[in-house]
C-alpha cells in the first residue's frame, strides 16, 4: 500500500487531488468593497483599511468619503479658510474629511470648528475673546486667566460687577440639521497646587439672588429664552441656551446669543467665562443644565 501511494506521488497525483485555495477578502473587487465601506462609520472604514491592499484601495474612493462630508462642505471650507491660501484644491475627499475633522481655528483664532469623527456632524466652539463683554477692559472687574482647562488657553474671570452682560454672534454656513448652543461657565477660579486642582470661591456672590437670563435668536426667526441660577462652584457647567435648525436651503445662518444679569440692586462676581459651544442635537433627554464630563479636545 505504501509503495502504491509513493508511486502516485511520484506521478503528481497528490497535487491534482489537492483542493484549490479558497477565495479571500482580498479577491473581492474594490468597487464592491467600497460600496460596503460607504455604509460604515469613518472609524470603522479606517480600521478595515488596514486589512489588506484591496480594502486600503477601496477606503480611498471619493464616493465613500463624500457620503460622510456635509452636503455644503465647500461652503464650510470657503468660510473657515477665507484667511488662508494654503488649502489645497486638489485634495481627495478622504483628505478633505481628515482636514475638516481636525480642529480649525478661524476669525482670528476666536472660533474653532471641526467635524465629529464618528458622525461627520459639525461642532463649534467660540472663545470668550470673541464675545462682547461689558467692562471687559476694566481690570477692576475682569481679568484674563491662563488655564489648560479651556480649548483656547484662557478664560475671562469676573471679580465683581453690577451690570453683567455677555453678547455674541456668528454668521456660519451650518450644514442642514438641528443644533444646541451652550455657554460654558464656572463659579470660582480654579488653580493647581502641588498637582491638585483647587478652586478659589472667594469672590463668588450674587448669583443666588436672581437668575441669569440666557437667549438665542437666529436670522430666520427662531428664538429661545431661559433663566438659570448659576451654582456648583468649582465645576465647569454647560448651560443649555437653546436649539436651532439649519434648513437645507440655508447657505449661511446668523446666530445671536447672550447672558445677562442686570439687576443693579446687588453685585455679582466670582465667575469664569470660557465661551460658547455648539453641538449637533441628539444627546437625548430634556436637558437644561448639566455637567460636561468629556475631556476637552486638544
Amino acid at each position: 500500500m505504501g509503495s502504491f501511494v509513493s508511486l502516485l506521488a511520484s506521478r503528481g497525483w497528490s497535487q491534482a487531488a489537492a483542493p484549490p485555495p479558497e477565495p479571500g477578502l482580498g479577491d473581492l473587487p474594490e468597487s464592491c468593497l467600497a460600496a460596503v465601506l460607504a455604509r460604515l462609520e469613518p472609524p470603522q472604514i479606517c480600521r478595515l483599511a488596514t486589512l489588506n491592499s484591496a480594502f486600503r484601495g477601496a477606503s480611498s474612493a471619493d464616493f465613500v468619503w463624500e457620503s460622510k462630508l456635509p452636503a455644503n462642505y465647500q461652503n464650510v471650507i470657503a468660510r473657515v479658510f477665507e484667511e488662508y491660501d494654503d488649502f489645497r484644491k486638489d485634495l481627495c475627499k478622504k483628505d478633505i474629511y481628515a482636514r475638516l475633522s481636525s480642529p480649525i481655528f478661524f476669525d482670528g483664532g476666536t472660533k474653532e470648528v471641526w467635524l465629529d469623527k464618528m458622525s461627520g456632524k459639525t461642532c463649534m466652539s467660540m472663545s470668550w475673546n470673541g464675545l462682547a463683554i461689558t467692562g471687559i477692559d476694566d481690570r477692576r472687574y475682569w481679568t484674563r486667566v491662563l488655564t489648560e482647562e479651556s480649548r483656547f488657553g484662557s478664560v475671562a474671570y469676573l471679580q465683581q460687577i453690577w451690570w453683567f452682560e455677555v453678547d455674541g454672534e456668528i454668521d456660519f454656513p451650518f450644514p442642514a440639521g438641528s443644533y444646541s448652543l451652550f455657554f460654558r461657565l464656572q463659579l470660582g477660579r480654579a488653580q493647581k497646587k502641588f498637582g491638585r486642582r483647587l478652586c478659589n470661591s472667594e469672590h463668588v456672590h450674587g448669583w443666588d439672588k436672581k437668575p441669569a437670563k440666557f437667549q438665542i435668536s437666529t436670522s430666520d426667526g427662531q428664538k429661545t429664552t431661559k433663566h438659570y441660577h448659576l451654582k456648583e462652584p468649582g465645576k465647569w457647567i454647560y448651560y443649555h441656551v437653546g436649539d436651532f435648525v439649519a434648513a437645507d436651503s440655508c447657505k449661511s445662518m446668523k446666530l445671536k446669543f447672550s447672558i445677562t444679569q442686570i439687576d443693579c440692586t446687588h453685585t455679582k462676581g466670582g465667575l469664569c467665562v470660557d465661551g460658547v459651544a455648539i453641538y449637533p442635537l441628539g444627546r437625548g433627554g430634556d436637558y437644561s443644565v448639566f455637567n460636561c464630563e468629556q475631556p476637552l479636545r486638544k
